[in-house]
């Protein structure tokens, strides 16, 4: 997750970042659909107004009572937000229409959509998009009954060109996935651009470069399909280099769809194809751990110890992600992310930590675990990695829990015998809340401590900033040579944005950030 962040980004990622990701999904989603509607009652779209707000009615019940019903018989909390994004997503790819066939064929879709997240799943993690596999579904049955309606992406409508693009942008600020969507935005454009030129050559019509850049630009749904689908964590491969290449291939199979017989490989099919590559990528990153004991770290902080069911690969500085299942889950579910602590050498054992509270319904649920039970870790993501040459100055920063990724990376070093240049800053509110001291001083790196009260006994090669809150300026003083190292910054985005002055003037700036689905 290589970003260089500028002190506006980090501001605004502050700010996107106290709500959940399905919120803002659903919110953005939301303000799309009374956008549109507001367009129709002029004109300005092709769907009329009564199609669309009749549309949506039957998406939203749909996908809804499927889901119920669904999450009834497996015994798994509710999720209104996850019915509502699959209701918005389809209302914006299928034809709306106002008529029963119609109306009938949209149910359809939703039902399918919805179901597809239990029936095409793999350990708790279903493998396709659930508004492609709706659509596509319908699309085929449309073959034999064309009354049913099928995709139609008028989403792609140059009115809806620039709210996609904002609304996009946020979102995938949110996930840190713009760079991949950028990436498949322009294939997508250049191999839609190339064959648009190749169908008016061979027509004998003279290629309008601007015109058609515009056309395949703004008058497609690659900006919808990007933002708000491609991007979606849950069927995203782990690595970064993965990611690129499922753009890719997404990328140009939306640009130049393909016809597999009486239907075309567009939009929604191209998508499934890069789900499926995805997936693929993914297959040995999910495992079941047995927890084996807790401890507290700090007055705040708790560690869980799990045992591995099978072996599995990780790298230090990546995350997994726990499923929890509990009774009344908030609006972000049964599942998070945690910096894995532990490092590929300490296998099978696996260590977390998280933050102590009950602010959450799940850190109450995981707080209440028991040695012996079982949970499930869905898939193991992030490319917060250490750089690959040795060496390289690496300038460390981390706030509070943050510092997790980081443990896992400097184990790694001991495990491997590796001396590296690498200079650790570490933020925390009151002394007695640094955790994993030991761990960190057996790698014998420079730490840096900012805290409001002096620490004791500090080990040896530690030293203490003083009281003062940690600043660009307190950052430049107490690392000095920062333009020759490669900074990695494991926080809030508050934080980031509070040293971000320092942080550009680094070599490269890669933070850890979390999606929140």
């Amino acid at each position: 997750m290589s970003t260089t962040l500028t002190a506006g980004s980090t501001r605004v990622l502050g700010l996107i970042g106290r709500v959940s990701m399905y919120r803002l999904v659903m919110a953005s989603l939301g303000l799309l659909a009374v956008f549109s509607l507001v367009l129709s009652f002029a004109g300005l779209v092709v769907p009329q107004p009564l199609a669309i707000v009749a549309s949506a009615v039957v998406l939203t019940a749909a996908c809804a009572l499927t889901d119920l019903v669904a999450q009834s018989l497996l015994r798994m909390p509710r999720r209104l937000e996850s019915s509502l994004i699959t209701a918005g997503i389809l209302l914006f790819v299928l034809r709306p229409s106002a008529e029963p066939m119609g109306l009938a064929g949209l149910a359809l879709a939703g039902v399918v959509a919805s179901a597809s997240k239990y029936v095409l799943a793999w350990r708790g993690r279903h493998i396709f998009n659930p508004a492609a596999t709706g659509a596509t579904v319908l699309t085929i049955v449309s073959i034999w009954a064309p009354d049913l309606g099928s995709s139609a992406w008028w989403v792609g409508s140059p009115w809806l060109a620039a709210p996609v693009l904002v609304l996009g942008v946020l979102l995938l600020l949110r996930t840190d996935k713009l760079p991949i969507v950028v990436v498949f935005w322009v294939v997508a454009m250049v191999v839609a651009f190339l064959r648009t030129s190749v169908q008016f050559q061979a027509a004998g019509f003279p290629v309008d470069v601007p015109s058609v850049l515009l056309q395949v630009a703004f008058s497609s749904p690659f900006l919808f399909l990007g933002a708000f689908m491609l991007s979606e964590p849950l069927t995203l491969p782990p690595r970064r280099v993965q990611q690129y290449l499922v753009a890719i291939v997404v990328g140009v199979l939306a640009g130049w769809p393909l016809p597999v017989g009486e239907i075309t490989l567009g939009q929604e099919r191209a998508l499934l194809v890069g789900n499926l590559l995805a997936f693929l990528f993914c297959l040995r990153a999910a495992v079941r751990l047995r927890v084996e004991r807790r401890r507290d770290v700090t007055p705040t902080v708790r560690e869980l110890s799990f045992r591995a069911a099978r072996p599995f690969s990780f790298h230090p500085g990546q995350y997994l992600e726990l499923d929890v299942p509990h009774r009344r889950p908030d609006a972000r579910g049964t599942r998070r992310e945690f910096s894995i602590v532990s490092a590929p050498e300490d296998l099978p054992e696996v260590r977390i930590a998280f933050k102590d509270g009950s602010q959450s319904s799940y850190k109450r649920a995981l707080a209440a675990v028991e040695p012996g039970a079982t949970l499930a870790v869905t898939g193991v993501w992030g490319d917060f990695v250490l750089p690959s040459r040795p060496t390289s100055r690496v300038l460390l920063v981390a706030a509070g829990i943050g510092v997790t990724p980081f443990v896992s990376q400097l184990r790694h070093l001991v495990a491997t015998n590796q001396d590296r240049d690498i200079v650790l800053v570490y933020v925390v509110s009151e002394a007695s809340e640094l955790a994993f001291r030991d761990e960190i001083a057996a790698a014998g790196i420079p730490v840096i401590v900012f805290s409001r009260d002096e620490p004791r006994d500090l080990p040896q090669r530690w030293v203490w900033a003083g009281p003062d809150r940690v600043d660009a300026e307190a950052l430049l003083r107490t690392v000095p040579d920062i333009a020759q190292r490669a900074a990695y910054v494991s926080g809030p985005p508050r934080l980031i944005s509070a040293l971000a002055p320092a942080l550009g003037k680094a070599k490269s700036l890669t933070t850890d950030a979390f999606a929140g689905y």
